[in-house]
């Protein structure tokens, strides 16, 4: 259901700062601000947006393209009402702004502002997620950056491998071998390497072969 708000606040996120842009529903533009990417300014930039709402978050509204993260889980707690706007929809709406193609921060976040003013209904409101949602999606998060950041490393380790110690790829191309990574620790030089005693290869295969079998413990409750 469409609510009139005192103020629309676009927020255009970025990489390194991100644009705010607060307009009334006479469309002029109250404040601008860049907001670098840290903790504090982010921080800053939530207690801004409660001062000029005179203690009524509920009275502004927000546009933002993402639907998630930090920034977004505290406007919404802290009771901001929050939308997330489709960025085909964002692209629609600066058509009726400028034709021009190129980025512009501070447009694309008054954009977002007057699209809550205009066409709010076209937008999703956000509601926070069950604190365990949240918690498995970070984790979720983490677990596919943690993912992308081996596949790297097993990559330079192929690359450097390639370069001068091509024996090692026989026994594993790929280099994503936990037992080739314990090799290397013992031999890491093809002159080191020929100085290995077979006794301590054999140890060194038996005891990666144990821990890759060995069941994970639980911890207790």
């Amino acid at each position: 259901m469409e609510q009139a708000y005192r103020r629309s606040v676009g927020i255009d996120w970025a990489t390194q700062a991100h644009q705010f842009c607060v307009i009334n529903p006479e469309r002029q533009v109250l404040e601008e601000r860049s907001v670098e990417h840290t903790g504090s300014a982010i921080a800053q930039s939530v207690e801004w947006l409660a001062r000029i709402s005179d203690g009524d978050p509920g009275s502004t509204a927000i546009g933002i393209e993402t639907p998630r993260g930090a920034l977004v889980e505290v406007l919404v707690e802290r009771g901001f009402h929050v939308f997330a706007v489709n960025p085909r929809q964002l692209d629609r709406f600066r058509d009726r702004h400028t034709v021009a193609g190129a980025k512009d921060d501070r447009r694309d976040a008054f954009v977002l502002a007057d699209s809550l003013r205009t066409d709010q209904p076209f937008s999703q409101r956000v509601v926070v997620d069950d604190p365990l949602i949240i918690q498995i999606r970070e984790l979720s998060r983490i677990d596919e950056d943690l993912r992308q950041e081996a596949n790297r490393l097993q990559n330079r380790l192929r690359e450097q491998l390639h370069r001068f110690f091509p024996q090692m790829l026989r026994l594993s191309p790929a280099a994503e071998e936990p037992w080739l990574w314990a090799l290397l620790e013992l031999a890491p030089t093809p002159a080191a390497a020929a100085r290995l005693r077979k006794a301590n290869v054999l140890k060194l295969f038996a005891v990666t072969a144990s821990d890759a079998f060995r069941p994970t413990r639980r911890r207790p409750q």
